[in-house]
């Protein structure tokens, strides 16, 4: 009896020693590439917004802003260039949403998010267009014509436009945000020689949302503490300027009556206007 006791005492103990070594292993087999393999962002969904209604909301005011993927705190959703293991910039992980996870996207004729537009209309205007281009061959000493599929301009997207809404909701007595869309922007060079921003497609955040708090996004303080997408935008992880608000003209942009530092004091006043209404709703 002392033996069975002492045998399966023996077995436990052995087992507890090997569990370590077997979770460096995944699914698949192969080795992992760290010391505990990742489940808290892929297992991760969004947080749910607040409920709010129309009679709560004492002021709103819709802004349009830019956020420059080549600025410094921007790096992490303009790297790596190229999807690259489980890590997307957010236009590779926006077209791996659109063509493989269903996530809809819209056209640029409006931003409303009214014509919905497939895979093959965001690869055609994000570069990959098929070209016809001359090929030589050499066994016949001859150029033939070859058709060539350019692939995704990854590269190019260096800006991305979001819409939101801020807004004041006396039920929670706070100022709040919410942001309806995103826009890539593509930076092309014609045949003048130009730099041309071309607005791609529209993706409408809520929609968005499931699939950014799945993947994550480089900490460059703690690679133990990866945020997701969702994180980078619910917590405002960015830097932005303002470049529209709603107003009685068509809502017109800045750049369409203002220019160079006058366009930058139009931004920030516009941002000072919205910090000074929340301020002004508070008495001491």
């Amino acid at each position: 009896m002392r033996k069975q006791v002492f045998l399966l005492v023996s077995v436990f103990i052995f087992g507890l020693l090997i569990l370590p070594a077997e979770s460096f292993s995944q699914r698949d087999g192969r080795p992992v590439d760290n010391i505990f393999e990742k489940e808290h962002i892929t297992n991760k969904r969004p947080i749910p917004y607040p409920s709010i209604r129309e009679a709560d909301i004492i002021w709103s005011k819709r802004i349009w802003r830019i956020i420059d993927l080549r600025e410094k705190i921007n790096l992490p959703l303009y790297y790596p260039i190229a999807p690259a293991d489980d890590r997307y910039s957010l236009v590779g992980l926006l077209m791996h949403g659109i063509q493989y996870e269903g996530l809809p996207a819209y056209s640029t004729t409006d931003d409303e998010f009214r014509v919905r537009i497939g895979i093959n209309e965001v690869n055609e205007v994000m570069g990959a267009t098929t070209e016809l281009t001359e090929v030589y061959n050499p066994d016949t000493d001859t150029y033939v014509e070859m058709e060539v599929t350019r692939d995704v301009r990854y590269d190019e997207v260096r800006q991305v436009m979001v819409k939101e809404v801020w807004f004041f909701d006396k039920n929670y007595s706070r100022m709040d945000v919410r942001i309806l869309g995103l826009c890539p922007i593509r930076e092309e060079v014609n045949e003048a020689g130009e730099v041309v921003r071309r607005q791609t497609f529209w993706i409408n955040f809520p929609e968005a949302r499931d699939l950014f708090a799945r993947h994550e996004v480089f900490n460059p303080i703690n690679d133990a503490q990866r945020r997701s997408f969702d994180d980078i935008f619910i917590k405002r992880y960015f830097s932005s300027y303002i470049v529209q608000e709603s107003n009685v003209h068509q809502n017109r942009s800045i750049e369409e009556y203002a220019v160079g530092i006058e366009a930058i004091l139009e931004s920030q006043r516009i941002r000072d206007e919205i910090f000074t209404f929340e301020h002004d709703l508070w008495e001491w």
